[in-house]
């Protein structure tokens, strides 16, 4: 009998929260709606240069947006819609876009300001391995880090398959674009990003080189 009811009790309580999560992603869909310009209605950006919300942690998300509230993460377009939001839209924003699911990237190309105009123009051969050189590059770096500049390996914190840790609010990197992965890093970088815990991404990314930065961002934007 008490094994019912502790069943009973279980599978409600389970209902119930399926039913508030529902309930509140409902409400953010509504919310986002001025968000959909930059990241996408289901939150899938179709500009590079900003970033895809789609399928990232709830909690990551919330915490980013309670830093554009704050001040403590610096962004002058960001800034005036999340100071507009209580916590309660920003939790049901949160919700939404973690609910949807993020679309692979386009096959990767290298950029145009990569040629130069002063040597003999690349082949399209010669590119396509230039490119996936760098992917093999940032698919080393990714999984392995690099001991001799002390570069943390990123699959510590973001995961085999760059799915993030929940729990720890380390985000979701796959299938980012890569354009958006490289100024956040370049961020880091500089300090004009300290919005981490510890400020740990700022000391692995003062040790990587531009073109650590490129060729890992161009890996990730690959994995799906």
């Amino acid at each position: 009998m008490i094994k019912t009811l502790l069943t009973v009790s279980i599978s409600l309580a389970l209902a119930a929260s399926s039913g508030f999560a529902a309930a509140q992603s409902k409400a953010g869909k509504e919310k986002a709606a001025t968000c959909a310009g930059c990241h996408g209605e289901d939150g899938n950006s179709p500009m590079p240069s900003f970033p895809k919300l789609a399928g990232q942690h709830q909690g990551y998300l919330l915490k980013q947006l309670q830093a554009f509230k704050s001040g403590t993460r610096l962004s002058p377009m960001m800034a005036p819609l999340a100071t507009g939001l209580d916590d309660k839209s920003m939790a049901e924003i949160a919700s939404y876009y973690s609910e949807q699911k993020i679309a692979a990237n386009s096959a990767p190309v290298l950029p145009m300001e990569d040629d130069d105009d002063s040597k003999p123009a690349k082949t399209e051969a010669q590119k396509q391995a230039e490119l996936e050189d760098l992917i093999t590059q940032g698919k080393d770096l990714y999984r392995n880090g690099n001991i001799a500049r002390e570069v943390s390996a990123c699959v510590a914190c973001h995961g085999p398959y760059a799915e993030g840790n929940k729990p720890a609010s380390f985000p979701a990197l796959h299938s980012q674009h890569a354009e958006y992965l490289i100024k956040t890093l370049t961020d880091f970088k500089t300090g004009a990003r300290s919005n981490n815990r510890e400020n740990m991404m700022h000391m692995i990314a003062t040790k990587m080189t531009n073109e650590d930065i490129k060729a890992v961002a161009y890996y990730i934007s690959t994995i799906k």
